[in-house]
């Protein structure tokens, strides 16, 4: 089962620092550097409350979806090949998807 580490705490699936969604996309097809990717799954806990009850599975997220094609863990064009990944954001509390990355990128 795969681990996402998440430091975006005001995201809807994030308990503890630890993605509960039943599965995440990370996206950023040209990416060069982490900043330049994103969890499109991220959704703000103020507008969508708290959504850590994965219905499909008793535990994390399962599924690590990934359509970065410049990351050198993005195995068949939609799966990330890692275990684990990190999921952060720079400007403290994300208001956007596009205000959260991928910190386990690493270019091609």
């Amino acid at each position: 089962m795969s681990r996402i580490s998440c430091s975006v705490m005001n995201c809807s699936h994030n308990d503890g620092g630890t993605c509960y969604a039943n599965r995440i996309s990370i996206n950023g097809k040209k990416a060069r550097t982490s900043n330049h990717t994103c969890c499109s799954s991220f959704l703000d806990k103020s507008t969508y409350s708290t959504l850590t009850n994965n219905t499909n599975d008793d535990g994390p997220c399962a599924i690590i979806g990934c359509n970065v094609k410049t990351c050198s863990y993005n195995a068949s064009g939609t799966v990330c090949s890692l275990n684990d990944i990190n999921v952060n954001s720079d400007v403290g509390n994300a208001n956007l998807y596009s205000e959260t990355h991928c910190s386990s990128f690493k270019c091609k």
